[in-house]
Order: structure tokens, then C-alpha cells, then sequence
């Protein structure tokens, strides 16, 4: 068999390729930035005295907030003598309506029972002097008999009187709206002149001015909690103001799953009824395994902390919170004991970057 000569120059040519391609590879590994192990401290999961509290968010609402209104339908309001926010006494005057009708009808009814007290005292005198008659036979028993029961009835209609006096009084007195305890007036819904109807709120009366705050809990959590605990709410400004839980719901609801709490709070210092505002259950003392507070960072919206191995490679391990006290988050599940998690420099971490650990308090930066 015949063999074709390659020509020269043809392989030449290769060969220069190959060549280039070879030395383009190595130019571009070397090109190739290597990845600086990021500076970072880290800290041990241990087991501490952990006070354990609940944060939840609730609003402030009054203590018993009292709907004040009439008796009466079809009168109309002459007088109006509180406002918003005043401060009130038990019995304090509050509102007035048309009195005259009522003023007349009580005014008929004490003419009555004057004058069937009047007819029963005529009727006990006749009875007092026809007694002696009756020994020396100017009268009859019969006729003694009659006396007695003309004043039994006149005492009857006395009793029928004094009955209509009261109660045509107790009529005038559903005339004056009186505060039925002190407190601090919440709402006004009338306004003088305008009529009327038995049974509607006119005036809304914080009773005591005692303010309390509210917060609605998972069952869990709900367990927690026990009258006598101590609250902690933070105001729009920043103020502290405390207070302790008075009751707690014996149940859960059952659609929700959650039952309400219930906190009294003795100096509200200015807080206003319907303001939502956070605050921290303190439920007592637990041994828990906690972190510092630095170290829980969030990803995908989810609680994260990156653990360190032997060979300074951070992991990402997602965890479960708790409380949070003093600096430190107590971890309810995703690690364990001891684990080192980073704490300065966790926020600039991903899942597999070599790291290189520092003295904690060193400042940690983004590589």
C-alpha cells in the first residue's frame, strides 16, 4: 500500500495551535482569582440560666368600659355636663333630659298619698273613739266591725299611694344620668337637644380610668403563662411601662388556637385605649441552649446560624428561636451543644465559604 505523505508545512500549523491552545489554558487558570478565607469569630452553643419571656403584640383597652345611657324613649337631652377624658365621681351628675312631665306625675302622685293618709288617719280616729261605745251599747258591733274595715282599707290606699309616689319618682329619677362608678369618660354620643331612645349608649366611662393590656397566644404558649407574671410594654417614645398579667383564658379558641391574656396596668402613664403595642411576657427562669444574639442571621426569611468544622469551612444550619435575654437567643432546635457558630461576619457569609476564625471582639469584615 501506497502511504500519503502529510506535507510539512500542514503539521507545522498543528503544532502551533496545539501549542497556543495549551498556553491560553494555563493563562487562564492562572487568571483565576482564589478566594480569600473570610476573617470571623466565633463562640460556643452552651447551655445557660436563661429568663424566658414571649414577645407578642397586643392592644391596650380599658379595664371595664361602662355604656352609659337612659331609661327613657322620646325625651330630649337639656343638659349635658361632662366631656371626653373628664374625670368623674361615683354619683357625679352626668347628663339631664325633659323633666316636666315627669315632675308633674310625681307632684299628682305625693297629692295622692297625702290624701289617702289623710283618710286612713280619719279612719283609725273613728275607730279609736266608737271602742269605748261599744261597752256601754251606744253602738253596735256591727257598726265597730264597719270602722275596722274602713280603716283597714284606708291603710290599703295608703299602701296603693305611696307605691304610685314611688314609682312615679323612681321615673324622674331615670331623668338624671349619674355616673354608677368613677372613672374617666371615654365616649360621648348625644348632644344637647336631641331626643332620645331608652337603652341606647350615650356616654362611654372607663371605670377606675385602670387600663389593661391584651395579647392573644398560641396554645403553647398560652401554657406558659400564669396571673402574677410580670409585662413589659414599649411605647411609641420609647418609655418602658410595666405591669403584671391578672388572668390568663382557661381555653383555647377553637378556630384560632389561641386563648387571650390579660394584664393590669397600674401606672398606664398617658397610654390611650385601641394603641397596639409590643411587649415581653416574662414566664420565669429555664436552662436553655442559647447563642449570642449576633450570630442568628436571616435567610429566606428563616432563622440561620453557620457553624465552623475542623477545616474552617462554615456551614449554614437553619434553627428554630426562642426567647431572647440579655444579649444571648435561646435555640430551640437545628443545633446542638457546643457547636462553634459564627457571630462577627455572619451576615456576609454563604453556605461553604472557608473562613478564618479570630479573636472574638476583632472586627470582622466583608472579604
Amino acid at each position: 500500500m501506497r502511504r500519503i505523505a502529510r506535507p510539512l508545512g500542514l503539521s507545522l500549523a498543528l503544532g502551533l495551535i496545539l501549542a497556543t491552545t495549551a498556553c491560553g489554558k494555563q493563562e487562564d487558570e492562572a487568571a483565576k482569582p482564589v478566594q480569600a478565607a473570610q476573617a470571623v469569630s466565633v463562640a460556643p452553643a452552651q447551655a445557660h440560666d436563661f429568663a424566658r419571656s414571649i414577645l407578642v403584640s397586643g392592644p391596650v383597652s380599658a379595664w371595664e368600659d361602662m355604656q352609659l345611657g337612659v331609661e327613657l324613649s322620646g325625651l330630649r337631652v337639656t343638659a349635658l355636663h361632662v366631656d371626653v377624658g373628664q374625670h368623674v365621681r361615683k354619683g357625679e351628675l352626668l347628663l339631664e333630659i325633659d323633666h316636666r312631665s315627669l315632675d308633674s306625675d310625681l307632684a299628682q302622685a305625693n297629692a295622692a298619698l297625702r290624701e289617702a293618709e289623710a283618710g286612713a288617719a280619719l279612719a283609725r280616729s273613728q275607730l279609736t273613739r266608737a271602742e269605748p261605745l261599744v261597752r256601754d251599747k251606744f253602738i253596735s258591733a256591727t257598726q265597730l266591725d264597719e270602722l275596722r274595715a274602713g280603716r283597714t282599707q284606708a291603710e290599703a290606699r295608703v299602701a296603693t299611694a305611696r307605691a304610685a309616689r314611688d314609682a312615679a319618682a323612681l321615673r324622674r329619677s331615670y331623668a338624671e344620668l349619674r355616673a354608677p362608678q368613677a372613672g374617666i369618660i371615654s365616649k360621648r354620643l348625644v348632644q344637647p337637644g336631641q331626643v332620645v331612645a331608652a337603652g341606647t349608649q350615650l356616654l362611654g366611662l372607663i371605670r377606675d380610668g385602670r387600663l389593661e393590656w391584651r395579647a392573644d397566644l398560641a396554645e403553647a404558649e398560652l401554657a406558659q403563662v400564669k396571673p402574677g407574671d410580670r409585662i413589659e410594654l414599649k411605647t411609641r417614645d420609647g418609655k418602658a411601662v410595666e405591669g403584671k398579667v391578672r388572668a390568663v383564658s382557661p381555653g383555647v379558641d377553637a378556630s384560632t388556637r389561641t386563648g387571650t391574656v390579660y394584664a393590669d396596668l397600674p401606672d398606664p402613664q398617658g397610654l390611650q385605649p385601641g394603641t397596639y403595642l409590643q411587649g415581653r411576657i416574662d414566664v420565669g427562669m429555664a436552662n436553655a441552649l442559647t447563642v449570642p444574639a449576633a450570630a442568628v442571621v436571616l435567610r429566606d426569611g428563616f432563622p440561620t446560624v453557620f457553624t465552623v468544622d475542623e477545616k474552617s469551612v462554615a456551614h449554614q444550619q437553619r434553627v428554630q428561636t426562642g426567647s431572647q435575654s440579655d444579649g444571648r437567643i435561646e435555640i430551640l432546635q437545628g443545633i446542638e451543644t457546643g457547636a462553634r457558630v459564627v457571630t462577627d461576619g455572619a451576615g456576609f457569609l454563604a453556605d461553604g465559604d472557608a473562613v478564618r476564625v479570630i479573636e472574638a471582639g476583632t472586627k470582622a469584615t466583608a472579604p
